[in-house]
């Protein structure tokens, strides 16, 4: 199965800080299954570092209060596209990302609580009709992507 892989649990240092968050987990999935990485942040033309953004409704800003919108609806789009392009099963996003964090978000306070919502890319692909998980999912129930068949 090809899965559409947040790029920071696969080790590639493209957060907000400059830093990656590996998951050991979504790493040993490559084991049966092709892992696509991509950045949405970063494929929206967001620089690495960047100044931390958290999502306030339908738009996101930066912690210095800049809107960023315009670059997550883009990372979104083209994040989308390299799923149809490599015919992509499901994605596994990053919990609580303003771009891929899936059912629970930061709540745009920048103080470090988080919300129920979903992050822009993470919106866009349930509106496209594309399975996604997180690593906190696959955590949950390492047996939930199987094996290639």
């Amino acid at each position: 199965m090809k899965l559409l892989v947040s790029a920071c649990l696969l080790g590639v240092p493209c957060r907000y800080d400059g830093r990656s968050v590996p998951d050991e987990k979504v790493i040993a999935l490559m084991k049966d299954h092709v892992l696509i990485p991509v950045c949405p942040e970063t494929m929206g033309g967001l620089p690495t570092p960047r100044v931390p953004c958290e999502r306030q409704g339908y738009k996101v800003t930066d912690r210095d209060g800049k809107d960023r919108s315009r670059e997550f609806f883009a990372g979104a789009r083209a994040a989308g596209e390299r799923f149809e392009k490599e015919g992509c099963e499901a994605a596994i996003l990053k919990s609580k990302s303003p771009s891929c964090g899936k059912g629970c978000i930061y709540d745009g306070t920048f103080t470090g609580n988080s919300k129920k919502g979903d992050g822009i890319t993470a919106e866009y692909f349930i509106k496209k009709g594309y399975k996604i998980y997180s690593e906190e999912d696959l955590a949950a129930d390492p047996e939930l992507l199987g094996k290639n068949s």
